[in-house]
């Protein structure tokens, strides 16, 4: 079994700290038999959510437990574990013909071959270097074989949410997703996981907290929209007019009208006269808005 109640990841803990914010904990319930816990956790949830820091500290918390450590957690119950698999990166080895790709099925494969039922298990993304379609089978096919091969404790972090429905089809598995919320537009993450599986990956929310363009953005709500709506996906944007044709006709890359305007101002040396007719003038820029 493994149990942890509730657990922390010490390096990310000590840095949010510094940084003046909080740590989430989070439990993690595993069990190879599935009787205190399922075998394996599928982990959904939108990218920056937390769930590679949620994979990560339950990998360090079995390290340190086994080497006699005291572990950042109030409770831990943990089986032996033979041996930690970890599938969390993978880069090119481009000298030996290598893809990124590949070197993610290679170390994939070590997994699978070697894992025993008292291994412990993390894996992030599986499938994510390939079409949709072959990814998503490939993660499906490795998720089935953990299960019903090697029998291990396991976390399996994926955006695939198709896989949500091994939690009916395989006795030991269950659905367990990193929170997120969106408010006022704006998407906030919680930190905070739970059972049963993200309702979305929120990308396009992401995109834009990265600072992607406004009008690349809007065009990707637009297809992501087409997307959900038409049941035969992607064979249907041909339809879908140019990017061009749909941004918006003032959308522009660099800074507004507005945002020139505002760091031409000196707020220290302006007049409340002048400062008043700052405001009127930044508003005859918003188009009287």
């Amino acid at each position: 079994a493994f149990e942890a109640e509730p657990a922390r990841h010490p390096v990310v803990e000590a840095a949010v700290r510094r940084a003046g914010e909080a740590f989430t904990p989070n439990d993690c319930r595993l069990d190879g038999a599935g009787v205190g816990g399922p075998r394996l956790s599928l982990v959904t949830g939108p990218n920056m959510a937390g769930k590679s820091t949620f994979l990560r500290q339950n990998a360090l918390l079995a390290v340190l437990a086994q080497a006699g450590c005291f572990v950042p957690a109030r409770r831990l119950r943990l089986g032996v574990v033979d041996r930690l698999f970890s599938r969390v990166g993978a880069g090119d080895d481009l000298a030996r013909g290598r893809s990124t790709f590949m070197m993610e099925m290679v170390e994939t494969a070590a997994i699978l071959s070697q894992a025993t039922p008292k291994s412990l298990v993390i894996l992030d993304e599986i499938g994510r270097g390939t079409a949709t379609y072959d990814g998503l089978a490939i993660a499906w096919a490795c998720a089935e074989a953990l299960h019903e091969t090697n029998r291990c404790r396991a976390l399996f972090a994926t955006h695939y949410h198709e896989l949500a429905v091994l939690e009916g089809r395989l006795p030991y598995v269950s659905n367990l997703s990193l929170k997120a919320k969106e408010w006022n537009g704006e998407l906030i993450f919680l930190h905070e996981a739970g059972p049963g599986p993200a309702d979305r990956s929120y990308g396009v929310q992401v995109a834009k907290l990265a600072g992607v363009p406004a009008p690349v953005v809007a065009r990707a709500r637009q297809v992501l929209e087409r997307l959900e709506k038409e049941a035969a996906g992607p064979a249907n944007l041909d339809d879908l007019p140019l990017f061009a044709a749909v941004a918006e006709p003032e959308a522009r890359y660099g800074p507004s009208p507005v945002e020139e305007a505002l760091r031409a101002l000196d707020p220290d040396g302006m007049s409340p006269r002048e400062a008043m007719d700052a405001l009127y003038r930044l508003k005859g820029l918003l188009g009287g808005a």
